[in-house]
């Protein structure tokens, strides 16, 4: 399975404090529509951290559905529980899911062999394409390129990484010690040409819930070629993944796409909405945009 372009790390549309399934599937349909290239439910950015299982599954079960195989789909189903990863894991695979999108466990600060474990023993359980999402800034530990090295080479169902350092370097070691054929996706949505230029496949976008054509368009031209089209569109899209972050994610981008209509804008505790300021500074990104 190849994970290649822009894939969206979806919202998960709430009303009433439950998952609004009508504007869940309206959203899949825009962004397919639109050209996205793939499809990432229950990602951070879909608020996984505090949906119950059964939301979880509905909301990867929703998904799968909607797309209808138009794109790929890559569900997450990651833990600090490993027990759990494999259950949510098994899950996505029965539900059709192309994919499995699976954090670094969080919190409990494995060391790099525990790290090894923990994916060793899922894809023992459940036989399917994994990419690792390394994103040191919320989980505490740093996948190593030595250690994605090595699974790369023992456990066959790890294909890929979700890059979410920021961090070149690594991301130059990892497709040096892993090879051209590992799939490596930024999960910062600031440097993905850069890592398309160093051997990167996509990005795992939160701005492309806003932006979806924009930046699938950033990638095919890359792949296509034409880099003066990748870069300009690398920077017109530049302030709206600085807006993206105005506060902790998926704030600015679930505020962004009610100010777009496309969702209520309701999030779940602990997340709450922008600051007034923020709002502001926002819609004028937006509107300056021509998105609102």
């Amino acid at each position: 399975m190849q994970f290649q372009g822009a894939f969206t790390a979806l919202v998960t549309p709430f009303r009433n404090g439950e998952v609004d399934e009508e504007r869940y599937r309206a959203l899949v349909e825009w962004q397919i529509e639109q050209g996205i290239n793939g499809l990432v439910p229950c990602g951070t950015t879909g608020e996984s951290a505090t949906l119950t299982h059964q939301e979880h599954k509905d909301v990867i079960r929703i998904c799968v559905e909607q797309v209808k195989g138009r794109v790929p789909v890559l569900a997450g189903a990651g833990s600090n529980n490993t027990r759990e990863a494999v259950e949510l894991t098994r899950y996505a695979r029965q539900a059709g899911a192309d994919g499995a999108l699976l954090i670094t466990p969080y919190y409990n600060k494995p060391t790099q062999e525990g790290l090894y474990q923990h994916f060793k023993a899922i894809a023992a359980e459940v036989p399917m394409p994994f990419i690792v999402y390394n994103v040191p800034s919320r989980t505490g530990t740093n996948l190593c390129p030595e250690t994605l090295a090595r699974m790369k080479r023992d456990i066959p169902e790890v294909i890929g990484v979700k890059e979410a350092t920021g961090n070149l370097i690594q991301v130059s070691e990892i497709i040096e010690y892993c090879g051209a054929d590992f799939q490596v996706l930024s999960g910062d949505d600031f440097t993905v040409l850069p890592l398309l230029a160093v051997g990167g496949c996509g990005v795992i976008s939160v701005s492309s819930n806003v932006v979806p054509a924009k930046m699938s368009e950033m990638c095919r031209a890359f792949f296509e070629g034409d880099l003066a089209t990748a870069r300009r569109v690398h920077y017109e899209i530049a302030s709206i993944n600085r807006a993206m972050f105005l506060e902790t994610n998926p704030i600015p981008v679930k505020t962004a796409l009610s100010m777009m209509g496309r969702i209520e804008l309701e999030l779940r505790l602990p997340m709450v909405p922008l600051q007034p300021a923020n709002q502001s500074r926002l819609r004028d990104i937006l509107s300056a945009a021509g998105i609102v």
